[in-house]
């Protein structure tokens, strides 16, 4: 079984290696990413959730710990995120089956670590 808050804990730190050594191509990133995830017609917690969606049908463990982690952060409930997970499954077929897996590994860890309020 990953860890994954301490999976997105390490890579955050490697992030910021990355950023150090290719600045202006993270900052660029980091600019789409902002202007992606800004609350518009679709809300925050829904982006969240289409991104995760999207990284268990790629197939990026990775991105899936930061998605899941950030959804949770938006308030997305383990039934939305199964839904997702559905989704994903419906549009990636088999392989998506095995990553939907992590997510929800990843979305029960991250939920448990996280202080109800």
């Amino acid at each position: 079984m990953r860890d994954w808050p301490q999976i997105t804990k390490e890579l955050t730190a490697q992030l910021r290696n990355l950023r150090g050594g290719a600045p202006e191509i993270m900052k660029a990133f980091s600019g789409i990413a902002q202007a992606a995830t800004a609350a518009k017609a679709l809300d925050g917690k829904t982006k969240e959730l289409i991104a995760l969606g999207i990284a268990i049908a790629v197939r990026c463990d990775d991105c899936i710990g930061f998605h899941v982690k950030a959804a949770l952060e938006k308030g997305a409930s383990e039934e939305e995120v199964t839904e997702v997970l559905g989704m994903a499954i419906y549009m990636g077929a088999g392989p998506s089956v095995m990553y939907a897996t992590h997510a929800l590994e990843a979305f029960r860890q991250f939920a448990n670590a996280t202080p109800k309020m």
